[in-house]
């Protein structure tokens, strides 16, 4: 008797690289880093790409190899961030109530930021942004956390935990601000509070707003 059960796919295995294709990524990992923390640092205008191959301890003319110019490498640093973004919203409980969501997406750019990990965003005239324009990764995951961040602020609204009178792409865009925040840092440098509790006093203030409740 034949039997007809058909056998399990055998899940293909990923070729191995190479020693030099792991000191490759592994240099191209370092450099990202390296540009992650100087744009948080400086900005993308006041960061030059000789600074970047000085903390990496690479030639300008090696760093070249990976990335072409300064655009190209802080587009991929912020794509890396994309990316985190993405995936500390996929391990979020989308059981929750859609304002606690939110509240967590604030609080974890926060502690980002507040790391010293956050990129600030260019400047609306920034090549940067001409360049992140035309990135399709970053186009790619900027819309898919949007679309994701912006189903649960309707939500929110629709219980009425949003004012639900505020257009939902304003509400989005406050969100985004938490990112890079100037509050985060002026509150920080005064030595009073400690990174939860700036946190947990921006995050009222932006949810719960100044007035006495």
């Amino acid at each position: 008797m034949v039997s007809t059960t058909t056998a399990a796919p055998v899940p293909a295995v990923p070729p191995k690289r190479s020693f030099r294709e792991k000191m490759h990524l592994a240099r191209e990992d370092a450099i990202i880093s390296a540009v992650n923390r100087l744009l948080a640092e400086k900005g993308f205008e006041s960061m030059t790409v000789d600074e970047v191959a000085a903390e990496v301890g690479i030639a300008k003319a090696s760093l070249y190899k990976h990335f072409p110019s300064k655009e190209d490498l802080a587009a991929a640093a912020m794509v890396r961030v994309m990316d985190r973004a993405r995936a500390f919203l996929d391990s979020l409980d989308v059981t929750r109530a859609p304002l606690d969501l939110l509240r967590e997406v604030a609080r974890w750019t926060m502690s980002v930021q507040l790391a010293g990990e956050m990129p600030s965003l260019p400047s609306e005239n920034s090549t940067l942004r001409a360049v992140l324009t035309t990135n399709k990764a970053y186009v790619d995951g900027l819309m898919d956390v949007s679309d994701r961040l912006g189903e649960w602020i309707t939500q929110a609204q629709a219980q009425g935990g949003i004012n639900p009178a505020l257009p939902p792409i304003a509400v989005l865009y406050t969100l985004y601000a938490r990112a890079c925040d100037p509050v985060l840092g002026f509150l920080k440098g005064t030595g009073q509070f400690n990174d939860e509790q700036i946190i947990d006093m921006v995050l009222s203030t932006c949810f719960d707003g100044l007035c006495t409740r």
